[in-house]
């Protein structure tokens, strides 16, 4: 089955180049003209990787690369930056980001090639080890979507289980309502702050031993909620 790549890029001439190449090369590859049209092909397609231009009209590709890698339904997608910007600073940031690789203007069609094939190849073998993930007695395998403590099988809801998946992928880092919901829920309407108290709240009869003096899921008084990062 041939890796669908998404190239993001308003210039239609090295759109048109890159994907000409991508094909040559085996890829099955779609194109967006900007951000707002991307997310969308995003979230209707699975994608391989993600070839995104730095100067976007619209939603900027830092932005957009910040928005991806905080999803969870998005952000295993490797992403290449494609941009114009050589500085240091705009590389580091991009890295920071969540950016796989970064490759700026001009390049040559066979270096992308190279650094795609890189980025798929390191991606593949950080795949079976990612599929399980552990925090503590919590084991959650990113495959199949179960989730075990100390061997045995934890019921979770879909949201339930992204919310769990989110906050563990990112041990030590506190998450307001807000941010939260913007990562599990995304566009959902009428979706209220509160539904994320729930949820922590059913997570945590799940998968703590005393509910009320949470071990896995901690709240920070007054910011929000995160796992331990020593778990």
């Amino acid at each position: 089955m041939k890796t669908k790549i998404l190239v993001i890029e308003d210039e239609r001439d090295i759109s048109e180049l890159v994907a000409y190449n991508l094909g040559k090369e085996g890829f099955a590859v779609s194109a967006s003209a900007n951000g707002e049209d991307a997310l969308k092909t995003i979230r209707k397609e699975k994608f391989g990787l993600i070839i995104l231009d730095l100067m976007l009209p619209g939603i900027q590709g830092m932005e957009l690369c910040k928005i991806l890698k905080s999803s969870v339904e998005t952000s295993s997608i490797p992403i290449i930056m494609l941009t114009a910007k050589s500085e240091e600073l705009d590389k580091v940031l991009g890295l920071e980001m969540g950016a796989d690789d970064y490759i700026t203007k001009p390049f040559s069609p066979r270096e992308l090639i190279a650094r795609v094939k890189a980025v798929l190849r390191r991606g593949h073998e950080k795949t079976a080890a990612d599929k399980i993930i552990k925090a503590g007695d919590l084991e959650i395998n990113t495959d199949t979507y179960q989730v075990s403590r100390r061997g045995t099988p934890v019921k979770l809801s879909a949201t339930e289980f992204k919310l769990l998946l989110f906050l563990v992928k990112r041990k030590g880092r506190v998450f307001d309502r807000d941010m939260l919901l913007n990562a599990v829920w995304k566009d959902e309407t009428y979706v209220e702050p509160r539904t994320v108290d729930v949820h922590i709240r059913r997570l945590r009869e799940q998968i703590e031993d005393d509910p009320s003096n949470p071990v896995y899921i901690r709240t920070r008084r007054g910011i929000g909620y995160y796992v331990d990062g020593d778990l």
